[in-house]
């Protein structure tokens, strides 16, 4: 599992550099605007800061129809970004490594960035740059209708309050009928429904002084997401064929029609304040940035994915988090520089989850078990062979059972509507950093860069889990009751894979902790470190870094965490320690630049999180590794034509990982045992290439710009690719690889004089059909489920500025 900050810096500033040709700039010459980036906590140019970094610009967003953070992957080949089962969930993944109204760009920086920027940067980080308050009136505002019935509305105002104060306020309203329909209740699935509101205050009593506080609100209430069916296995099938319930068709995934017994829901709100100053020493500048967020999330699904009631998932996450950030950038113009600070961050977190068997559940349970088998009616006696004739194998553990426990009874006792579990933590954590980075000039071209950090990390968490399930309970290897009627207490062994929680473990319930044996606290610390040269040759400029990153400990809270074995393996996983080699080289010419970085990162006790079909299974790799290239470019041949493009080489490998999740296709690395029905835990993934990987991502576009009058018309195209590669680890790679081949494009004209713009839009103009994930379905083995991509989407956006 990755999480990426959201910060900032990256290894390659692909076509998302197009922002820079992109600019209100005359059509009569062929000049590159200059792109500056605080991608090292210091504003540099794009082509000076001797790291990859990717930027997308407002006129890009805008133009693109960049309307979230899973439609800017479109622009910045290397960053991967993905929502899957609830609107609070989306995951982001730079070089491989991961699990705007108002803004003035994006930066994405590849690489580990934990020596600037703390914990959980260790893949690479995003950093989101709102626009500042300015001290002239003036705005923006845009309407957009599209198909789906989709309506956006955004607007900004900005403008003083007096002399030395300026405010900015901005929102936007999202709604758009589902991508989906649930073919099951007639509703639209996958909709848009979400507002937002932000206030943004600057006061800068001196020229020395700066101070910024920031206050913004957000709600979401849709119906999120839609999951098709990829393969039915002998489980679905049987919902099908033997409930005679609604069960998706496998042929048509792409035809964007699901089967849900029930509507998906999910509401989200989230607030938060930040405030941030800025004071000049003379000899430095401080700033502080002190921040708290709070966030709430609920969502109900029906997780079996068809019209049977069989299962549903009701989740509920509540998150505050605070952090304080502190740190001095030294004003020498000499040729050391230097920059050192400190960040802590405290989070409150409560999450978790019930999942309650529906009013179809035994029945489905009655048809997995199957009938009794003649063998077993054959050796009980001939009185009780009556009431066990063809009822299933469940029926008869029940009513075996109930002959010596009557309470147990035949029918009403295993697989009811309402059993299931409720899976509930906490977790408070704190952490600290300590970060340092010194430049020193040690000739007119030649710079040399050291950085040293010092993180710390404690996590506490304490479990609240109450099995509901009387049947995962069972201990079929040795059930009481049948060896007090002279069967083999292991009658029933072999039906272990019905046991969907706690199945595998000695004691068939959940370890809560803390406990005896268990402190519920992991603790962690790190020193990082980077080191750089650069050397500047006049249109070129190279660097070549090496640099390291940690990710802290980190726990599994699902129903699939375990107290540590002998091993060490259990409910948690231990840090990611990663390491970099780069080098690069950032070339100018004249109306434009091409940059190239190659690198060899690698991960040891690279933290995987696979979705095993009703919890998550967290393990450390020894070792992921990837090797490869980026590189990007942008051209202005002439005024009127912007061209970029940029390209994403990695080839990944799991140099050690004996502890992969087993899985159904895998029979030869997972068999089953036909005594208990169930597979081993781990299988070893050591070589193989890691899933959801492509190899090549590609990248370019092109904007042609015709001035006439007062009036100036564009037209633009983009063009992303990305090789085929198995998406997850968990599902068989005939049903999971995929690729795409999308193609966006806008044409508009704007009035210069009225500062009026009209943008017809496309995205996914020809209709590229594929899936972004595929996991286990739930509780059915052997079936598979999947999150197609969205359609082609179009409409019509006004923008009006003042």
């Amino acid at each position: 599992m990755r999480n990426v900050h959201l910060l900032g810096v990256s290894a390659l500033a692909l076509a998302i550099a197009s922002p820079a040709l992109a600019q209100s700039q005359s059509t009569n010459d062929n000049s590159i605007a200059e792109i500056v980036v605080t991608a090292t906590k210091r504003e540099q140019t794009l082509q000076d800061v001797p790291i990859s970094v990717a930027v997308t610009g407002q006129e890009t967003i805008e133009r693109a129809q960049v309307r979230d953070l899973i439609d800017l992957q479109s622009v910045v080949p290397s960053l991967k970004v993905s929502q899957f089962n609830a609107t609070g969930q989306t995951n982001f993944v730079i070089r491989g490594f991961g699990n705007g109204n108002g803004n003035d760009g994006i930066e994405s920086s590849r690489g580990p960035q934990s020596t600037l920027f703390g914990k959980n940067v260790s893949a690479g980080a995003i950093s989101i740059v709102t626009k500042k308050p300015q001290y002239e009136f003036g705005g923006k505002i845009e309407g957009t209708y599209g198909n789906y019935n989709a309506q956006q509305l955004k607007g900004t105002i900005t403008g003083p309050l007096s002399d030395t104060v300026a405010v900015r306020v901005s929102g936007s309203y999202n709604k758009r009928d589902g991508l989906f329909t649930n073919l099951t209740t007639g509703n639209d699935v996958n909709n848009r429904n979400r507002w937002s509101i932000r206030g943004d205050l600057l006061i800068e009593p001196t020229d020395k002084l700066s101070m910024r506080f920031i206050a913004d609100y957000n709600e979401i209430t849709e119906r999120c997401c839609g999951v098709s069916s990829i393969f039915n296995g002998p489980a679905t099938l049987a919902i099908g064929g033997v409930l005679r319930k609604p069960i998706s068709d496998t042929t048509k995934v792409f035809d964007r029609n699901v089967i849900f017994n029930t509507d998906p829901e999910n509401d989200l709100s989230g607030r938060g304040f930040s405030g941030q100053v800025d004071y000049d020493l003379g000899f430095a500048k401080m700033t502080s940035i002190t921040a708290y967020r709070k966030q709430k999330n609920a969502s109900f699904q029906d997780i079996d994915f068809t019209g049977a009631d069989i299962s549903n998932n009701r989740t509920a996450n509540e998150i505050k988090t605070f952090t304080q950030e502190i740190r001095l950038a030294s004003n020498s113009e000499g040729p050391f520089n230097w920059l050192v600070g400190g960040f802590f961050q405290d989070e409150r977190l409560d999450t978790g989850r019930t999942v309650s068997y529906g009013t179809d559940i035994r029945a489905y349970a009655d048809v997995l078990s199957g009938p009794v088998p003649a063998a077993l009616l054959a050796g009980l006696p001939a009185a009780l062979r009556p009431a066990l004739t063809g009822r299933s194998n469940i029926f008869a553990i029940e009513f075996l059972q109930s002959l010596v426990t009557p309470t147990i009874r035949p029918g009403a006792t295993y697989f009811q509507a309402g059993q299931g579990i409720d899976d509930y933590y906490k977790m408070d954590q704190r952490s600290v950093s300590l970060f340092s980075q010194f430049d020193y000039q040690v000739t007119e071209n030649l710079t040399l860069t050291g950085g040293l950090a010092y993180l710390k990390d404690s996590k506490k968490a304490k479990s609240f889990v109450t099995l509901r399930d009387p049947f995962s309970s069972l201990n079929l290897g040795a059930v009481p009751q049948f060896t007090a009627l002279g069967l083999p207490g292991n009658t029933y062994s072999a039906l272990g894979a019905l046991q969907f929680f706690y199945g595998n473990t000695t004691n068939h319930a959940p370890v809560n902790y803390p406990n005896a044996t268990e402190t519920g606290q992991l603790k962690g610390d790190k020193i990082t470190y980077a080191v750089r040269a650069a050397y500047d040759f006049g249109a070129i400029n190279a660097y070549v870094s090496y640099s390291t990153g940690w990710k802290a400990g980190a726990y599994n809270l699902s129903s699939d965490s375990r107290p540590p074995n002998a091993n060490g393996v259990g409910r948690s996983a231990n840090p990611e320690d990663v390491d970099v080699l780069e080098a690069g080289v950032k070339a100018n010419f004249p109306g434009g630049y091409a940059n190239l970085a190659v690198f060899q990162q690698s991960i040891k006790g690279f933290q995987s999180n696979a979705f095993t079909g009703l919890g998550y299974s967290l393990v450390n790799a020894g070792e992921e590794s990837v090797k490869g290239f980026e590189i990007d470019s942008a051209w202005r041949p002439t005024g009127w034509l912007n061209l970029s493009a940029a390209v994403t080489y990695l080839d990944p490998k799991y140099d050690s990982f004996t502890g992969a999740a087993c899985v159904n296709y895998d029979t030869a690395r997972c068999p089953v045992d036909p005594t208990t029905g169930r597979r081993p835990n781990f299988r070893d993934l050591t070589g193989d290439a890691p899933a959801g990987i492509p190899k090549w991502s590609f990248s370019t576009s092109a904007t042609v710009n015709h001035e006439f009058g007062d009036y100036q018309a564009y037209a633009r195209v983009e063009y992303d690719y990305t090789s085929k590669t198995q998406l997850t680890e968990t599902t068989p790679p005939n049903l999971s690889t995929f690729g795409q081949n999308v193609v966006n494009a806008s044409i508009g004209v704007t009035n210069t004089m009225k500062q009026i713009e009209v943008m017809l839009w496309a995205r996914n103009l020809t209709k590229d059909d594929g899936l972004i994930s595929t996991f286990p379905t739930v509780a059915q083995d052997g079936s598979y489920s999947g999150y197609p991509n969205a359609p082609r989407t179009y409409g019509v956006t006004v923008r009006k500025t003042f």
